[in-house]
């Protein structure tokens, strides 16, 4: 191989990795933002329960 096609090789690599990476990190922030949310309701339901 050519170094113009190792060096093609590389970045294509180095990029599907990153790519990756922030598949990981947007399904991380979609599971924080939904305990977010279970967390928020929870905490409404018992404000709601305790003023009866």
């Amino acid at each position: 191989m050519t170094k113009s096609t190792m060096s093609k090789l590389a970045v294509l690599v180095l990029v599907a990795g990153f790519a990756a990476g922030c598949a990981n990190t947007i399904r991380g922030m979609g599971a924080d933002t939904a305990n977010a949310v279970d967390a928020t309701q929870d905490a409404g339901r018992n404000i709601e329960r305790s003023t009866y």
